[in-house]
């Protein structure tokens, strides 16, 4: 009696039809998402290009995206270590397959272990062959041709449980792994091999045999169990002269003589063979499937318990009494993969971008922005209530949730204002490692910066003291060979030049005379230098001072770093290609004919991504109640538009999933703050927010009322420390415009009240009332200062409710409109101006700007953030004045043109007792004290 034959093929098609359907259902469900492959091949031998063809076909049946890496059979390990280290690195890549044998000079093992085993779709990672030989434990992947063996006797109905198992053959590819699978499947599971001593009587035993011994033709029929079930894994190459080839495919089983004693048994070719692909194509889209779960799944955030203390002690004090999570827990926690993270010490890391490739299909969460009323010179606690909020949703009402903060400058932090990790029970810790340095992102924008301020002073110089010919020699001076190349960087001058010739020597000398001179007016370069640290005395300096460069001194100023446009390029860019962009098209000044030069055209724009490309990652770090925060970037909240990173809230809103929240916060006031969050920030990245929520605070409305002056440095005057409803009530009427300027977006309106100590009851209740009155969502009076997230929890009720509300979120203008338009739009709707009036040189720089092609930008105006007018005197919501515009300037690569109302110093100065009389090191434990 002949044995069923068990044919792989036509089990693997069926298999892979089910996996293409599959697929197809993934791909319907979650946007087009696509299960990656890649295989990694070393040299060229032809039965591994075998192999790979009939991977490649497979995977392209299933639908299955793949990737063929082949390199030379003399790659160095190293570099092939690098290539497995960037396909674990990339979102698209869901399984990893090194093609075997490798060459003798490669350590095999060091190479599957360098695949990471979340993708590891051959399931030779140590870990993942340890978790299969460990009972109790199930590893991510099985070997693809122990796996079809299973499951061939799956679909052949064969039970496994109770039956004796005869492996032949020993080895980590199939022995031992087939062995394993069959112990789980409760079969008496017995591994031999060649050497065996009585070798038939112990396969004589097998209910079930798998022959994977690598012996051609050795298991003869007469060794076998009458209906045994034989699985042969085995694929030799024999002599055979009637082949035209001279050979023919056997097994390690003597088909002959075993069909007719076999019950069922598997025929080579077209038996396992076929199998081990389908395997790893299933293998691919298993591990596709947790990918996405991953992404989709809720986090399992750790909370960190306050330990509440009244009075409320220092910022510093409580920070320093809280112990932080190791940020490798948080990042567990929340769902980032261990090859998204570079750890900077215990407690901050910086996130990959490639985080926003795997959850590319992933819906974005609610998106929150918190503002504020005008302020007084102390502030109102916008970061504080931001960081509180965040912990209440999180720490107490159980959300994913993110907190997207500003990096804060060491210039306040050393000057007057401290730091910005919130204050009391709501703060970002460690508060230390939070204001000073952090991860190097703003030493990153200064050596960028100021790399740019010496190359185009260089540039001047050498063009000033140089001939056409010498330049050019010089920018593509000729190779040992006498060859002549441009640099990748003079390709975009040479086209903005309207030159699309590719070979220095074709030049004209017309057209080198215009390549190599940038011909800048020194009295137009509007690019300075920076430095993190408040120094008057750099508000003004003269270059050009060594006796070489006498004859270029010029009048120029640093800034603080944070107001550089590379700050605000970071703040603002979607990716790393648009950053280079937008880096490449920054104007530093103005040619004697009137063409605005750019960082491009000075040939430095490669080198600054160079810099930044570590800074472009954004920082993570926690609240006092263990949630997760984003620390990056922190434009000027004037002549830039002082918000965090888009990159950021965009990889936050993907990770937090769609029933999640991300609260991010705008600075100074709402008309300036928010209106640039709309209007510039959620512009550049196409994000709309759902939710406002707008800081007031009994002693700002004071203050809009007619109280008394409010001076930092100077205790308050009795007005804003005792009961005063009536001065609140009239200070409402800026909180009133400030709800009007949200809702004119389209977006709901939270007030949130932030209670101070000497606020009594009654004016809170009025500011809740009179909130309302105006229109907002709803008005909470908040106690996160004290009690941290369990003091903000009816603010963050009220917010998820104003987020489920519909959303008509709208710009506030067209970018298209005159510059003037644009401007005169926001003076009148959003301070409350009769209109604007342009000076000579603003009406002189609006002509330029229009002339270069750079109408079409946003407006990112510069004012004060103490008063709705240009007046910081004028409090409450004024209305009927003219708003002066006194100059226009350019930030291009940063994506704004920003007229400058009043005077904006850039270079803050550092006040007679700086903060940094109180900060020290403890030379005991070694901890900073005396931050604020």
């Amino acid at each position: 009696m002949s044995a069923t034959i068990l044919d792989g093929r036509v089990i693997a098609k069926a298999l892979r039809d089910e996996v293409a359907a599959d697929v197809a259902k993934l791909k319907a469900e979650n946007d087009g998402y696509t299960p990656g492959l890649a295989i990694v091949q070393v040299g060229g031998r032809e039965d591994s290009n075998v192999y790979i063809r009939m991977k490649t076909r497979a995977a392209a049946e299933a639908g299955v995206a793949f990737r063929h890496l082949h390199f030379p059979e003399s790659i160095p390990q190293a570099d092939l270590l690098d290539e497995i280290e960037r396909l674990n690195n990339d979102a698209a890549v869901h399984g990893i397959l090194v093609q075997l044998p490798l060459p003798k000079h490669i350590d095999v093992e060091a190479v599957t272990d360098a695949i990471d085993f979340h993708k590891d779709v051959d399931g030779f990672h140590t870990l993942n062959v340890g978790k299969l030989a460990k009972s109790g434990e199930t590893p991510l992947f099985v070997p693809c041709t122990p796996k079809g063996c299973m499951e061939l006797l799956k679909r052949a109905g064969v039970q496994i449980s109770g039956k004796n198992a005869v492996v032949v053959g020993r080895s980590n590819i199939v022995g031992h792994p087939v062995a394993d699978l069959l112990l789980r499947q409760n079969a008496t599971v017995t591994i031999c091999h060649s050497r065996t001593q009585n070798l038939p009587e112990v396969v004589a035993r097998g209910d079930i045999v798998i022959a994977a011994v690598g012996r051609p033709e050795m298991i003869k029929g007469d060794w076998l169990k009458p209906g045994a079930v034989v699985i042969d894994v085995g694929i030799n190459s024999i002599k055979d002269e009637k082949t035209a080839s001279g050979t023919k495919l056997v097994g390690d089983v003597d088909f002959a003589s075993c069909v007719g004693k076999a019950g069922i048994i598997t025929p080579v070719p077209g038996g396992v063979g076929p199998m081990t692909v389908a395997m790893l194509i299933e293998s691919t889209v298993e591990s596709a499937k947790r990918h996405l779960a991953a992404s989709k799944g809720d986090w399992k955030v750790r909370i960190l318990n306050l330990d509440l203390k009244t009075p409320v002690p220092s910022d510093i004090n409580i920070a320093k009494a809280q112990q932080p999570k190791p940020i490798a827990s948080l990042l567990k926690e929340i769902n980032l993969l261990p090859n998204e993270v570079d750890l900077f010490g215990k407690y901050k890391a910086k996130v990959s971008l490639s985080v926003l490739e795997r959850l590319a299909n992933k819906k974005n969460g609610r998106y929150i922005v918190v503002a504020g009323i005008t302020p007084t010179p102390l502030g109102e606690g916008k970061s504080t209530t931001t960081i509180g909020l965040t912990q209440a949703l999180g720490a107490h009402l159980k959300k994913n949730v993110y907190a997207c903060v500003r990096q804060p400058s060491q210039g306040p932090t050393f000057g007057i204002k401290g730091g910005a990790a919130g204050g009391g029970y709501s703060q970002v810790i460690p508060m230390e490692e939070f204001n000073l340095h952090l991860t190097g992102d703003i030493h990153a924008i200064t050596a960028a910066n100021n790399l740019l301020a010496a190359a185009i002073d260089a540039r001047v110089l050498h063009e000033g003291t140089s001939t056409d010919v010498q330049m050019f020699d010089r920018l593509c001076p000729k190779s040992k060979a006498g060859v002549r190349t441009f640099a990748p960087v003079m390709f975009t001058r040479l086209r903005k030049l309207g030159i699309d010739k590719t070979n220095p020597e074709d030049l004209t000398a017309e057209e080198r005379s215009k390549f190599v001179r940038l011909d800048i007016d020194p009295s137009t370069i509007t690019w300075r230098r920076v430095l993190d640290t408040n120094d008057r005395f750099l508000r003004q300096v003269q270059v050009g001072q060594g006796e070489l460069e006498k004859q270029f001194t010029r009048e120029t100023g640093f800034d603080i770093a944070v107001a550089s446009e590379i700050m605000a390029i970071l703040a603002l860019t979607n990716d790393l290609p648009d950053m280079r962009r937008r880096l490449g098209a920054m104007v530093v000044a103005t040619s004697r004919s009137g063409e605005p030069v750019t960082a491009d055209d000075i040939g430095a724009s490669g080198a600054l991504m160079v810099l930044m490309k570590d800074a472009i990652r954004p920082n993570l770090m926690q609240t006092l109640e263990g949630t997760p925060v984003f620390v990056h970037a922190g434009p000027f909240a004037n002549i830039a538009h002082g918000n965090s990173s888009i990159i950021a809230d965009r990889i936050a809103l993907k990770s937090v999933g769609a029933d999640g929240y991300v609260v991010t916060e705008a600075g100074f006031g709402a008309d300036i703050g928010m209106e640039k969050f709309f209007n510039i920030k959620c512009r550049s990245s196409g994000l709309q927010p759902n939710c406002v929520v707008l800081v007031a605070t009994a002693r700002a409305l004071k203050m809009h009322g007619g109280g008394p002056e409010v001076v930092a440095g100077k205790p308050l005057p009795a007005a804003y420390t005792e009961e005063n409803i009536d001065l609140v009530v009239k200070g409402c009427s800026n909180l009133a415009k400030q709800i009007s300027n949200a809702r004119l977006f389209g977006v709901p309106v939270v007030v949130a009240i932030n209670h101070f100590a000497t606020d009594s009851n009654a004016e809170l209740e009025a500011i809740r009332e009179q909130a309302l009155k105006a229109g907002a969502f709803d008005a909470v009076i908040c106690h996160h200062w004290a009690k941290g997230g369990a003091g903000a929890t009816l603010l963050a009720e009220a917010v998820v409710r104003a987020t489920e509300q519909p959303s008509n979120f709208k710009l506030l203008y067209d970018v298209k409109l005159p510059i003037e338009e644009k401007i005169a739009k926001i003076a009148t709707d959003i301070y409350g101006a009769a209109g604007i009036e342009l000076s000579e040189k603003a009406k002189t720089q609006i002509a330029l700007y229009k002339k270069q092609g750079f109408n079409d930008l946003p407006i990112c105006m510069a004012k004060t953030h103490l008063s709705l007018s240009h007046d910081p005197t004028v409090k409450g919501a004024p209305t009927g004045f003219t708003l002066p515009i006194r100059e226009v300037r350019a930030s291009v690569g940063a994506g704004f043109l920003y007229p400058l109302v009043g005077a904006m110093p850039t270079m803050p100065g550092l006040p007679t007792r700086p903060a940094f009389f109180e900060i020290d090191l403890d030379l005991t434990t070694g901890e900073v004290i005396g931050l604020s």
